[in-house]
C-alpha cells in the first residue's frame, strides 16, 4: 500500500480502535437525553446545522434537528442507522472499508442504496458483554465531521 491507500488503511485502523474503546457499560432513557443533549451543545457551540437521533432497539430516545437542517437530513439518519444495524459497525468504518475493497454496499450485500447509506454519522451504541443495542447519528456536516463529532461526544460522555 502506497500514499491515498496507506492513508486510509490508518484510517480504517483508527475507526476500528474508536470501536474497541467507546463501549458503555449500561445505556438508558436517562443516558441517552444526556448524550444528545451534550451533542446539541457543541453543535449549537460552533453554529453546526446538524439533525441528533439516539436509538436503542430501534426505539428513538433522542432527535433534535437545529436550524438549517431539513427533513432530508432525518433520511440520511435512517439511512446511515441501517448500515450501523445490519453490519454492527459504524457507519463510516463499513463505508471506509467498501472504499478500500474497491466495493459497494449493493454489490456486496444486496441492499438499496436509496435504504442504506455506508457514510460518515451513525456509530453503534456497543454495551461490555452484551453488543450494540443502538445507535447514535449525526447529520448535516460532511462525513468524517458528523463521525468526529459523534466520537467526541462519546469520548467525552464515557470520561464524564
Amino acid at each position: 500500500m502506497t500514499g491515498a491507500g496507506e492513508e486510509l488503511g490508518a484510517l480504517i485502523a483508527e475507526l476500528e480502535e474508536q470501536e474497541r474503546r467507546l463501549v458503555f457499560t449500561r445505556f438508558d432513557n436517562d443516558d441517552a437525553w444526556r448524550l444528545g443533549s451534550l451533542i446539541v451543545g457543541l453543535a449549537r457551540e460552533r453554529t453546526l446545522p446538524i439533525t441528533v437521533d439516539i436509538r436503542r432497539h430501534g426505539h428513538q430516545l433522542f432527535h433534535a434537528a437545529l436550524p438549517g437542517t431539513t427533513p432530508e437530513n432525518d433520511s440520511w439518519i435512517d439511512r446511515k442507522v441501517r448500515v450501523v444495524n445490519r453490519f454492527s459497525a459504524a457507519s463510516y468504518l463499513v463505508g471506509r472499508r467498501l472504499v478500500a475493497q474497491g466495493r459497494t454496499l449493493d454489490v456486496i450485500a444486496g441492499v438499496d442504496p436509496v435504504d442504506y447509506a455506508p457514510h460518515g454519522g451513525s456509530f453503534p451504541i456497543r454495551i461490555r458483554d452484551v453488543g450494540v443495542v443502538g445507535t447514535i447519528t449525526v447529520s448535516g456536516l460532511p462525513q468524517q465531521a458528523d463521525h468526529a463529532l459523534v466520537v467526541e461526544a462519546i469520548e467525552s460522555f464515557l470520561t464524564a
